[in-house]
């Protein structure tokens, strides 16, 4: 059986879909990101503590992205986004805005605010 290939084109038009169901499309050169839920883990001898976010109190600063907006405009030229739907990324803990879509805390950052892209 021959295997079918889909154009990019289509592919795109599917992530598309998928980011527009989450009911927020960034704008411009930003990204918005599901953040990673922290747990805090303690060893004491053989025994692991782990404890829960409410209780570390510490923001995530890793995600993955869910959406990402067109670029932004230098020099009359639209540079697109370096990140894309489904990266994991380590972003800035004092550089976001957070959104609520769907009952889902996410964050807005803009691409400068966002560090690295983990493989």
């Amino acid at each position: 059986m021959k295997k079918k290939n889909t154009p990019k084109s289509k592919q795109k038009t599917k992530e598309i879909k998928k980011e527009v169901s989450i009911g927020v499309m960034p704008m411009g050169d930003r990204v918005l990101i599901r953040p990673f839920r922290e747990t805090e883990e303690m060893k004491v001898g053989n025994i692991r503590i782990v404890l829960p976010e409410s209780v570390a109190n510490e923001k995530s600063d890793r995600g993955k992205v869910v959406a990402v907006g067109a670029g932004k405009w230098e020099d009359g030229k639209l540079r697109p986004v370096q990140v894309k739907a489904g990266d994991t990324v380590i972003f800035s803990r004092y550089g976001y805005d957070e959104v609520k879509a769907n009952g889902e805390d996410l964050y807005l950052v803009k691409e400068d605010n966002i560090l690295a892209v983990l493989k």
